[in-house]
């Protein structure tokens, strides 16, 4: 797929666009995958329609940008350990990850990015907000900035809210690790290695406290960052259908899965891509 085809339109003023004039089965060259490259970088957060993907299509596309990874909770498909699947069964009130989050940023060295492609998708509802982090740092006063930038959070993946929403996951395809907990350390603000920009890292699913504090002593700081860092300004929502991509930056911003679709079945595929240590 040639670059000159690529066309990008954004969809809200923070972050978002629609990727359009490619055809993911036919595979991207290098110029191709350079545009798409800096699509994510300048937009945090890029959609494809109607890209009905095969299991080895969707893995040729996601190795033009990273290396995948597996879940750490998960068990991927047969023959595709990579891929995990998202699922909402129609008697399930709890969605996976439902909660404002960046992804596993209890890890030591959090992935650079996912890629959400829609199986099935109910016929209303199951949308996805996204937030820019680094709006979210750059709006703060300089005060609050100088603060931050000398803190470290610490997160872990015992968090009760978000454990909750991988409950029912883990009854029918946990990972051998399922059951085990992660926590690391990484900077409150930490500055993107591609573009160099610094941006919020902390969220409301994974951050316990800040190191050398304790949970009371660091909660009502996080609280408002975690409540600052998705003011409706900050973001922008993405209406699925089948056939969908979403492909974000997870070090520049965060996700929430709408859980508006009781009785109703979604199933989504998604590769993790490996990142690096936040700095």
């Amino acid at each position: 797929m040639a670059a000159e085809n690529i066309q990008v339109r954004k969809i809200a003023g923070a972050l978002g666009a629609e990727v359009s004039g490619v055809d993911l089965r036919d595979g991207l060259d290098d110029r191709a995958t350079a545009a798409v490259r800096q699509a994510l970088l300048d937009h945090l957060v890029i959609f494809f329609r109607d890209q009905d993907l095969a299991e080895d299509q969707f893995l040729a596309f996601a190795r033009r940008f990273g290396q995948p990874v597996e879940y750490p909770f998960v068990r991927g498909l047969e023959g595709y350990p990579e891929i995990i699947a998202v699922l909402k069964q129609a008697h399930e009130t709890v969605n996976f990850g439902g909660i404002w989050h960046s992804d596993t940023t209890y890890l030591d060295e959090p992935p650079m990015g996912s890629i959400l492609l829609a199986r099935e998708v109910p016929p209303y509802g199951g949308d996805t907000l996204f937030a820019n982090m680094y709006m979210a740092y750059e709006t703060l006063s300089p005060g609050m900035r100088r603060m931050l930038d000398g803190l470290v959070g610490v997160a872990t993946s015992a968090k009760a809210d978000v454990s909750k929403t991988r409950e029912d996951r883990i009854k029918d395809s946990a990972s051998a690790a399922a059951r085990q907990s992660y926590e690391a350390e990484h900077p409150v603000v930490r500055t993107h290695p591609e573009t160099g920009r610094k941006a919020l890292y902390v969220n409301v699913a994974h951050t316990a406290r800040f190191k050398d504090m304790t949970e009371a002593e660091s909660q009502p700081l996080l609280d408002f960052l975690c409540r600052h860092q998705v003011r409706p300004e900050f973001t922008c929502r993405f209406v699925w259908q089948p056939g969908s991509i979403a492909f974000w930056d997870n070090r520049a911003t965060q996700h929430n899965p709408i859980n508006d679709y009781h009785g109703h079945r979604r199933l989504m595929h998604r590769i993790t891509l490996a990142g690096d240590r936040p700095r």
